[in-house]
């Protein structure tokens, strides 16, 4: 497990850089979460964590509108 300390304006400049990290083979789309330094215990999902039929885990935003998709890897 890798935390690596990243300062961002706000939350939604913290979730798309981690979406951005997004395509990184060894990145648990369904883990990755973001938080404020002073309050680490409270996190937010980056990517939707829905398991498909598949076995795979969707690969849109957290709290996307529409269906689940399988995500996207180069």
């Amino acid at each position: 497990m890798v935390h690596p300390p990243v300062l961002a304006s706000d939350l939604a400049a913290a979730k798309r850089l981690a979406r951005a990290l997004g395509f990184l083979p060894d990145v648990d789309r369904g883990e990755t979460t973001v938080s404020e330094a002073d309050a680490q215990f409270v996190r937010y999902r980056v990517f939707c964590d829905s398991l498909l039929d598949n076995g795979r885990r969707c690969g849109r935003p957290a709290d996307h509108d529409g269906p689940c998709v399988p995500p996207e890897r180069p």
